[in-house]
């Protein structure tokens, strides 16, 4: 097979829970372990940092990569969804996966799993652990699919375990309280491991106080340590971060989030030095200041283009929201366009009642079966009070946009990391196309 072809065998051969959702979620760690002991456990070759939680894990997995990299380890990296193509979840050093281990993967091992009927993410998880042990690298980062207790990356022993924080999400899996989300996102603490929370509250809070003792895991809350003295507006849509300890830190990532996901990462330095990882100051710096490029992190708060400034950004839930919405009411511009779009599983409600109604909208669909269709979307923002007119493809969404906009005119896409997806996958044909 091509890579092609194999990319669209996985998708056709297990359940993809990108496309269909809840039929694609398996509880139990079976097939993982069968799949683990078929490899002979490659997880067990590299160092690891295991990374949950509902918003933030992306930022602060790539962060944390970033500044690995730049100490000088070779560093694997492994996250979910990708946005274009398959390889974004898997990379070496900032690299993806390459399209012959892709295919060599599935062709070497496919009369054993396709009996296991395993989900996407099962598969494609040990599939990234077997080519961090093949490319020998120092230490992964992996970050978790969904949940934690029963995710099919909870099979490792990290070197630490973050969690970022806990909002609503997944409820159909998870739970429908903060406490019962907390509870199986603690389930990645593992017996005498640190585990930094990034943020937690008085419902999530005693939930992971109590796994850690229960497990022996020091655990540090990030929100409770003065790593950020201030944090002000760098240039080129940077953040200053005035630290405590190193000084003065440019974060290349800019949403309104980032100052949570930069005290989680700083909180989590420490530890990894204590854990035996030499991270000098200035990999820290590098780290934060060159993350996308490094890593090739995509999606959060990223700018795109000027004249008209176009935004996007992949968070999909309400926790996400809170702090998009927020961004989005302070930009200085004539008009604020927001090309919108969501997936069923999501509280679509809650979500579009923090948009500002002085925005013009471009309702649309993102390519994935889960998709609210565009004029679904549609009514529900007319009867919120926002305006606009729905679009069948993203594509078409955002070039009505472009095409209204002036020049300093503010462009948001987002709703959905499928929507992103969507914008990304045509924007160099977008952007070679004259405006209008």
């Amino acid at each position: 097979m091509t890579y092609q072809e194999t990319v669209e065998y996985l998708y056709a051969a297990t359940p993809v829970f990108e496309k269909i959702g809840a039929g694609a979620y398996k509880e139990g760690l079976a097939n993982t372990h069968a799949l683990d002991e078929h490899l002979n456990h490659p997880h067990r070759h590299f160092k690891t940092i295991h990374v949950a939680g509902t918003n933030g894990k992306g930022s602060v997995s790539h962060t944390l990569t970033a500044i690995l990299q730049h100490t000088g380890l070779r560093v694997g990296l492994y996250t979910s969804p990708h946005l274009v193509d398959f390889r974004e979840r898997i990379r070496v050093n900032g690299v993806c996966v390459s399209e012959a281990f892709v295919v060599d993967f599935v062709e070497r091992h496919r009369t054993f799993f396709e009996p296991l009927h395993p989900s996407f993410f099962e598969l494609t998880t040990a599939m990234a652990f077997d080519y961090f042990a093949q490319e020998e690298v120092d230490i992964a980062v992996i970050e978790v699919g969904l949940g934690g207790r029963l995710d099919c990356t909870n099979i490792i022993t990290p070197l630490l375990s973050v969690i970022t924080n806990i909002s609503f999400d997944h409820t159909q899996f998870l739970g429908n309280t903060l406490p019962e989300i907390a509870a199986e996102k603690g389930g990645i603490i593992k017996e005498g491991i640190p585990v930094v929370i990034g943020e937690a509250d008085g419902q999530t809070r005693p939930v992971f106080e109590r796994i850690a003792s229960q497990k022996g895991a020091p655990i540090i809350f990030a929100q409770d340590q003065p790593l950020i003295l201030s944090v002000e507006e760098g240039p080129n849509h940077t953040l200053l971060y005035h630290t405590a300890e190193i000084g003065l830190l440019q974060g290349q990532l800019s949403g309104a989030c980032q100052p949570h996901n930069t005290r989680t990462v700083l909180t989590a330095i420490p530890l990894l030095r204590e854990a035996g990882i030499s991270i000098t100051d200035e990999a820290v710096r590098l780290g934060f200041s060159q993350v996308c490029q490094t890593t090739g992190l995509m999606g959060r708060w990223q700018q795109l283009c000027q004249h008209p400034t176009v935004v996007c950004d992949t968070g999909h839930n309400v926790g996400g929201w809170q702090y998009i919405a927020r961004q989005l009411k302070t930009q200085e511009c004539r008009q604020l366009r927001i090309v919108f779009g969501m997936v069923d599983d999501k509280d679509i409600n809650t979500v579009m009642d923090m948009l500002p109604h002085e925005a013009a909208y471009y309702f649309t669909k993102a390519s994935s079966h889960r998709a609210i269709s565009e004029e679904k979307v549609k009514a529900i923002g007319l009867s919120k009070g926002l305006e606009g007119q729905a679009y069948p493809s993203v594509k078409e969404a955002f070039e009505a946009a472009r095409k209204d906009a002036s020049s300093d005119d503010f462009i948001f896409v987002g709703g959905s990391s499928y929507v992103v997806a969507d914008l990304l996958a045509v924007w160099e044909e977008i952007t070679c196309q004259p405006k209008g």
